[in-house]
């Protein structure tokens, strides 16, 4: 026996109820988070899209933050570039020289209607990423500074106090040597060498690293990282590294997991290294301030920004710019953004979050986790407000190549460093004739 057809008004009911009344806008969101961050930033999308109906973020691991970069600038040209790409602080001048291919996020807000204030933000942090005319041009998401992270199991196995990480350099050293003789193969390391020992180094200590204010004034900027105290310093990394009190672990963040595993006892880092530090080691961890040489006048000054920041790219619809700026206000509310710093060891994205991080109890709590902050909201100067450079991960590449020559005593540290700013300059000077306006 035949079954009776549906009428056309009952199917056309059993088809409205089985399909949304609006379909969501999606909105792609290309990063460069692996691991627990990669896990935060999943946390982020389902959080924003469980707390409305009309947007739907969509995160992608894209790899590294070079090969982010590069996918994004090959999708671009191909017409199908995401909506937001997450760009290390290195690549920030090359995108600001982009400008077919992004919306400033202020331009972003306020076109969509949504309230967006730069001055919420930390200055520091927001500084970095706005125009000479005083426009933000990409939404602060993950800084980070760098910090010194110790083992204080470590520390009290070779007799010293677990709660008095070195603060200046001969400090590092001596500490080193007792780690040494209590057995460790790996007493000190660091990630991401340019950062660390260079960059944050010279804002440090007030230090010049490139002219025209380390190149926020200017692309004609020049590097200027071979005086004699940064000769001094690598001379003092690379006698280390011969007596084996400093062991280099590799490029970018590779050292990250050999403190993590207890294997190196105390390493120079991203204050973002926080998280995975507390998730995974099975040691009491602290964190102090980044070394310093106490005979250097006016140092320590501050440090510099790290991390990334999240740009918005062009020829998108008006409605996804909408769903974009509705993202960045939910991440910007002081709940948020604090719970992301608290949870990450990133530096809160607002002055809000910030205070009310501290309102929480949290760095009594967790001793050492406002290290990061106090080092970014001392007061800058011309030679410490940032570093923002032409092809910079060029340099960056150019500065780990040079300094390897050094740890395995190729090459002197004057030597070195002298290759490391001719080999820059000429980065520089391509990127400048590049984009001569």
């Amino acid at each position: 026996m035949r079954k009776p057809l549906l009428s056309v008004s009952a199917l056309a009911l059993a088809a409205a109820l089985a399909s949304p009344a609006h379909a969501q806008t999606d909105i792609q969101w290309w990063h460069s988070m692996g691991g627990a961050l990669g896990e935060w930033v999943n946390d982020l999308a389902k959080d924003f899209n469980a707390s409305q109906t009309q947007y739907r973020i969509v995160p992608t691991f894209k790899g590294s933050y070079d090969e982010s970069m590069t996918a994004a600038i090959a999708a671009f040209r191909s017409g199908n570039a995401p909506h937001i790409l997450q760009v290390f602080e290195v690549g920030t001048a090359t995108m600001m020289a982009s400008k077919a291919a992004i919306v400033p996020v202020g331009q972003v807000m306020k076109q969509a209607g949504v309230p967006f204030d730069p001055a919420a933000y930390v200055p520091a942090v927001a500084g970095y990423y706005t125009a000479p005319n005083g426009e933000m041009l990409s939404f602060p998401f993950n800084s980070s500074t760098p910090v010194f992270h110790y083992n204080k199991d470590a520390f009290k196995a070779a007799g010293m106090d677990p709660e008095k990480p070195p603060t200046t350099w001969p400090e590092v050293a001596l500490a080193a040597g007792k780690l040494k003789a209590a057995g460790h193969k790996c007493p000190f390391t660091t990630s991401w060498v340019s950062w660390t020992q260079l960059e944050s180094f010279s804002a440090w200590h007030n230090t010049e690293f490139a002219t025209k204010g380390n190149g926020m004034r200017g692309i004609d900027a020049r590097l200027t990282f071979n005086t004699p105290l940064h000769v001094r310093h690598i001379e003092n990394l690379a006698n280390m590294a011969k007596t084996g009190l400093f062991v280099y672990k590799g490029r970018g963040n590779a050292a990250d997991a050999t403190f993590v595993s207890g294997e190196c006892a105390m390493a120079t880092g991203s204050s973002a290294l926080y998280g995975n530090i507390k998730r995974n080691s099975k040691f009491a961890a602290g964190i102090g301030t980044l070394p310093y040489y106490p005979d250097v006048a006016g140092a320590p000054q501050n440090t510099v920004i790290g991390g990334a920041s999240l740009w918005v790219m062009s020829g998108k619809k008006p409605e996804e710019y909408k769903g974009v700026a509705q993202f960045f206000a939910h991440l910007s509310k002081p709940a948020e953004a604090a719970k992301s710093h608290q949870r990450t060891g990133y530096l809160p994205v607002t002055v809000e979050s910030f205070k009310l991080t501290d309102s929480s109890g949290f760095y009594k709590q967790n001793p050492g986790t406002d290290v990061s902050v106090t080092q970014m909201i001392r007061k800058t100067t011309d030679k410490s407000r940032g570093i923002r450079l032409g092809n910079f991960v060029q340099i960056r590449t150019i500065n780990d190549e040079e300094l390897e020559q050094v740890w395995a005593g190729r090459k002197s540290a004057q030597e070195a460093l002298d290759t490391a700013v001719k080999r820059g300059n000429e980065q520089l000077e391509r990127f400048q004739k590049a984009n001569r306006s």
